[in-house]
């Protein structure tokens, strides 16, 4: 038998059912086309200005190959002492970090008082295929906090890694614990097997997809490819939720025509999707292999440059914050794994959204930034 409120519901349907005509469907139909003609002008009127993204004033302090090392400029007199060196993924580029002024958490930094920089992982191309995690842990990454080492006059760095940058920066954090002083972690896998003893409706296709391939597929693959294909990368991403990302071009986009900032904030976020960097093919393979099958890092049995990760090396300060609704790194392989560290200052937090809700999302932005600007403020 019905609740109250489900009959209430099935009277308004069937109320407005009844109301449906031909002349309120052609009131709407007309409605549509001129919101339609309307939304085609203003599209026909955008510059590119309008729609750039990551417009932090900054400055390439190193670069070496396609990497480059930026350093925002500061919006106060005198900065924190430690500096902030930011670490995102190489499947996506870093302009998600400051992907609109009103939503960039390299503003927010800046504000409360931080030197931040950041690492711009560029575009690899197929010369750079046999570049292996440990080259951009143990190189890449090393050389940029010895760079702002020199530059700040800091022994240590702040790092806050994202998604794939925070495995790096974990690793990082493990393999040369002297040089830094904080580690912040965001949307970050910790456990690539979370999933399999909690299993999450909705997320974890890649992790799934990921261990049904033979350990010859992920040879194959790499071998086929050399770099994986920056459009591949970025479809995989899409069939995590195939009808949302059809419709959000015909049904979404139609909806924020008529709004100047939710139009230009769909259109900064489409640019920032389509360009996906091709993946070098041994960070690939060893990503697969020994990350998403044989989980290796929270086992303390990954290997880089013939050194162990050993996350217990990792005594300094963890900040680690996970997303209630990301369906790329399900919550179970995040949360819960500060007893795997070996700091006795571990903090976990929640925040409400997905993957790249995190940074963008409006409820989120009401916590991501506060809550690492603070906890930074209290372990200067």
């Amino acid at each position: 038998m019905s609740t109250p409120a489900e009959q209430a519901m099935l009277v308004s349907r069937a109320a407005a059912a009844v109301a449906i005509t031909p002349a309120s469907v052609a009131k709407e139909l007309d409605a549509a086309r001129d919101k339609l003609s309307r939304g085609l002008k203003k599209l026909a009127e955008l510059s590119e200005d309008d729609l750039a993204i990551a417009t932090v004033p900054r400055e390439e302090v190193w670069r070496e190959d396609m990497v480059r090392l930026y350093r925002c400029k500061p919006v106060v007199d005198k900065s924190h002492n430690v500096p902030v060196l930011i670490t995102y993924a190489l499947v996506g580029r870093f302009q998600m970090i400051d992907l609109e002024a009103e939503r960039s958490l390299v503003r927010k930094l800046l504000a409360a008082g931080f030197d931040v920089y950041f690492i711009d992982w560029g575009l690899p191309t197929r010369t750079h295929r046999f570049l292996t995690i440990d080259d951009y842990v143990s190189g890449y990454l090393d050389q940029c906090v010895d760079v702002i080492r020199e530059r700040s006059g800091s022994e240590q760095v702040n790092l806050i890694g994202i998604c794939q940058g925070g495995v790096f920066s974990t690793c990082y954090a493990a393999l040369f614990p002297h040089k830094v002083r904080n580690l912040a972690l965001t949307v970050t896998p910790i456990d690539f097997h979370g999933d399999v003893k909690e299993p999450q409706t909705g997320a974890g296709y890649m992790n799934r997809w990921a261990r049904s391939l033979t350990a010859q597929d992920i040879d194959d693959l790499v071998e086929a490819y050399g770099s994986a294909p920056g459009s591949m990368v970025g479809f995989a991403f899409l069939m995590m939720n195939p009808v949302s990302n059809l419709t959000k071009y015909t049904i979404d986009l139609i909806d924020v025509l008529d709004d100047d900032a939710k139009l230009l904030s769909f259109l900064r976020m489409e640019r920032w999707i389509a360009d996906r960097p091709d993946h070098p093919g041994e960070v690939l393979r060893q990503w697969f292999k020994d990350l998403y099958q044989d989980n290796k890092l929270i086992r303390n049995e990954l290997q880089l440059g013939g050194r162990t990760v050993d996350l217990g090396n990792i005594t300094m300060p963890v900040l680690n914050i996970y997303a209630t609704g990301d369906t790329v790194v399900p919550v179970s392989c995040s949360k819960g794994v500060g007893s795997h560290f070996g700091t006795d200052d571990y903090t976990e937090l929640s925040v409400p959204g997905g993957h790249i809700g995190t940074f963008v999302g409006n409820k989120a932005q009401k916590i991501l930034a506060p809550t690492l600007t603070n906890w930074l403020k209290a372990h200067a």
